[in-house]
């Protein structure tokens, strides 16, 4: 009988939140920060998406957060894998929300991305959530959850590197700068330091102006794919004066116009202040295509909204902690995002 119940006021939850316009959760308010990581922590591992493809891999993750300091809780779904879902959606729910109300679990890093974690998003208990702040990270489909949650309790949540890969140096020291230091203001995802000396240039990690001119405001956003399907429903961030991170991999320039075209129909793209524009990786080029270059300034020239490409975000080994709901200032010109504030307490 208490199964029942609580799965009748999840239902009368989601309805609720189904019935909220866009944008208008708790991320109105001032931010809530998270306390920053510190060794002896205990830091829950989730897997609310897809699964890793051999129990080992999910042994190295915990390794790797062990690497950290930390002391680890694996959470039940880690070894699980249902075809493309690491278990059903109703175990990764539980998962995440038993993770999520133990109160020795001071934060939680997800295994991966993939695909599923939109599936579960009207289950998770964001009271909880709430009611305990604590670091969320991970990127690519993690992207509907950190926005989720943001949107839907206040708190800042981080789009930053998966448990099921390791730190390079770069990714290890913006880890750092952002969630264990976390003393701010710092400049986010400036590409890494290469030697200079003549007959050599930067050529895979540069930054392209788009859009020039400066603008602030909170950090919205990770995976292009993920924001064009939240779309219209409950747990979409608050574009609205927002600096709007993008990101995606595996997506042709076809793919990623079809996208960034949604969002601009749908109003999302003119209430921003400001466009940063990560890595969009392994984008299939050959054929009768655009160049991705050229589908970005299509889409982004003519909202004359401040705008930047190449900073490191996204699906690369070195990749920068963007801290969802944090006020940042992006300035073009200089090729800079500045994170303003901690967004770690």
């Amino acid at each position: 009988m208490s199964m029942t119940r609580r799965n009748l006021l999840q239902i009368a939850g989601a309805t609720a939140l189904l019935a909220a316009p866009p944008g208008a959760g708790a991320a109105s308010n001032l931010p809530i920060r998270p306390p920053r990581l510190q060794a002896g922590m205990k830091v829950g591992l989730v897997a609310p998406a897809s699964p890793v493809a051999e129990d080992e891999d999910a042994r190295a993750a915990v390794d790797l957060l062990e690497s950290l300091g930390f002391e680890v809780r694996p959470g039940r779904q880690i070894f699980e894998r249902s075809a493309y879902l690491a278990g059903t959606d109703a175990a990764r729910a539980a998962d995440f929300n038993e993770i999520a109300q133990d109160p020795a679990v001071d934060a939680i890093v997800c295994l991966r991305g993939g695909y599923g974690t939109a599936r579960i998003l009207p289950a998770i208990d964001y009271d909880a959530l709430a009611r305990r702040p604590r670091v969320i990270m991970g990127y690519s489909d993690i992207t509907a959850l950190l926005n989720a949650v943001h949107e839907r309790t206040g708190m800042i949540t981080f789009h930053g590197p998966i448990a099921a890969q390791n730190f390079t140096e770069y990714t290890y020291q913006e880890y750092e700068k952002v969630l264990v230091d976390g003393s701010g203001p710092c400049v986010l995802g400036a590409p890494p330091e290469i030697e200079v000396r003549p007959g050599f240039v930067e050529r895979e990690n540069r930054l392209t102006p788009i859009v020039r001119g400066r603008a602030e405001g909170r950090l919205i956003g990770g995976n292009l794919t993920l924001l064009a399907h939240l779309v219209g429903t409950p747990y979409e961030p608050n574009y609205q004066d927002a600096i709007l991170v993008l990101e995606d991999v595996y997506e042709a320039p076809y793919s990623i116009d079809r996208m960034l075209t949604h969002l601009w129909l749908a109003g999302r793209l003119q209430r921003c202040a400001g466009i940063v524009l990560g890595k969009f990786t392994e984008a299939e080029t050959d054929g009768n295509t655009f160049s991705v270059e050229r589908v970005l300034r299509d889409r982004f020239e003519p909202l004359g909204l401040p705008t930047l490409r190449g900073l490191m975000i996204g699906h690369v080994d070195d990749q920068t902690v963007v801290p969802i709901g944090a006020r940042a200032r992006l300035d073009v010109d200089a090729g800079t995002l500045t994170l303003l504030e901690p967004a770690v307490s």
